[in-house]
């Protein structure tokens, strides 16, 4: 005859921090809001296009997708430029920046720890892109 022995098996508790919860929520809202925002800015006349990125989620929209990577990798380098700049001389935290070409611009910004970079021809108005994404 078999032996049945009888396994106890203890459940686990999980603590969820309530505001840890509250936390994500809002900065999973400030992506959305922000999305939605550029999604709109971005149908206007000069408009290239714009990368919105945080730690876990990104989206891009741009005219040419073949040039991904080199508007990612712009961005990216501009960002952390301008940290590095403000570190280095003290200027505190920079509120947006605006990079100048012959032909087209690129204004960044960081909401909240949402990256973002909005590429335009040189006629389109960057103050009021900038006004239109500020919290």
């Amino acid at each position: 005859m078999a032996k049945k022995t009888s396994k106890q098996e203890t459940p686990t508790a999980i603590i969820i921090n309530e505001d840890e919860l509250a936390s994500d929520s809002e900065e999973d809202q400030v992506f959305t809001d922000l999305g939605n925002k550029l999604a709109e800015i971005r149908k206007e006349k000069g408009v290239i296009g714009y990368i919105l990125r945080n730690t876990t989620s990104a989206t891009i929209d741009l005219k040419e997708p073949e040039k991904i990577i080199e508007y990612a990798l712009f961005s990216s380098q501009v960002l952390d430029s301008s940290r590095e700049i403000s570190n280095l001389f003290e200027l505190g935290e920079v509120e947006s920046i605006l990079v100048e070409g012959k032909e087209t611009n690129a204004l960044c910004r960081t909401i909240n720890g949402n990256q973002i970079s909005i590429f335009m021809e040189k006629d389109a108005d960057h103050a009021d892109i900038l006004k239109r994404i500020s919290p």
